[in-house]
């Protein structure tokens, strides 16, 4: 199953297409919807469901390694995980790294050159509490990073201005603006903004930069019919999926040392036959 796997092609010109596809994906009146996985099943399993490409989310990929988010998976442990997703994988995969494990741009580019040698052709990359001129220079490297192995690789910058509250509210948006413009010029194919939920502001963010805009789901967020409408280009579930997937493990384990009972398990369960066969054609 896995795209650098297919007879008759050859890793740079299957790499080539996929890079390619990834970012037509992008192409304005698009909109790419990305539930996101955290491990090699869940991404085959999200890719039989539709999925045009696949994105890891940070947090469910570092607690199913036995990490926290934020920082604390080891490079060499995401590298892995990476390889094992893409190999059950036909569609391009991009990878969350977080502020790329590192605050030194040198060590991002080494990291980032490890998961696209695993099979990714795109990454976001994050400028948390950080000052913007840090990510510029970490995007600046992923990028050169990932041409020297022949990869166009999408960078998408995320930006918590709204996440974390960077500035005031009545600044927000011209401040996710601002950044915008900054990481474009560092060479970011994509903006990130988790947790701008308004639609008029969504929609403002979307009119004034020069990238894709990309926001991520929460109860609040407007529908997918109206983010397009107005101008957003991709929407990420984050680490939603993963929350919902452990919920429901958590839910059935206490049923079944709380109160003897099994129903839970099987409400929602996956059936053996169908996640087996999904993965042995992998």
């Amino acid at each position: 199953m896995g795209w650098y796997r297919k007879e008759g092609v050859g890793v740079s010109e299957a790499r080539k297409t996929q890079d390619e596809r990834f970012r037509q994906l992008h192409a304005p009146g698009q909109l790419l919807v990305l539930p996101n996985a955290w491990d090699a099943a869940s991404a085959r399993l999200i890719e039989a469901c539709g999925a045009a490409a696949i994105a890891t989310t940070s947090a469910g990929l570092a607690w199913s390694r036995g990490y926290a988010d934020g920082n604390h998976l080891p490079p060499r442990l995401l590298a892995a995980a990476i390889a094992e997703i893409a190999r059950v994988l036909s569609v391009p995969l991009t990878v969350d790294a977080e502020g790329g494990y590192s605050a030194d741009p040198r060590e991002v580019g080494d990291t980032v050159a490890a998961v696209v040698d695993a099979g990714a052709v795109g990454v976001n990359l994050e400028d948390g509490n950080a000052p913007p001129d840090l990510l510029c220079a970490k995007i600046a490297a992923a990028k050169s990073a990932a041409a020297r192995a022949g990869i166009d690789l999408f960078v998408n910058a995320r930006t918590d201005v709204f996440l974390r509250r960077l500035v005031p509210p009545e600044r927000a948006v011209a401040e996710t603006v601002e950044r915008a413009r900054r990481y474009r010029e560092a060479g970011c194919d994509g903006l990130f903004v988790p947790d701008a939920l308004d639609a008029r502001v969504i929609g403002d963010i979307a009119e004034a930069i020069e990238i894709p805009l990309n926001v991520m789901v929460r109860p609040a967020l407007p529908p997918l019919a109206e983010l397009k409408e107005r101008g957003v280009r991709r929407v990420s579930a984050g680490a939603a999926i993963a929350g919902a997937a452990y919920g429901t493990a958590q839910r059935a384990a206490r049923q079944l040392l709380d109160e003897g009972r099994y129903e839970a398990m099987f409400e929602t369960a996956v059936g053996y036959g169908e996640l087996n066969g999904l993965l042995s054609r992998a």
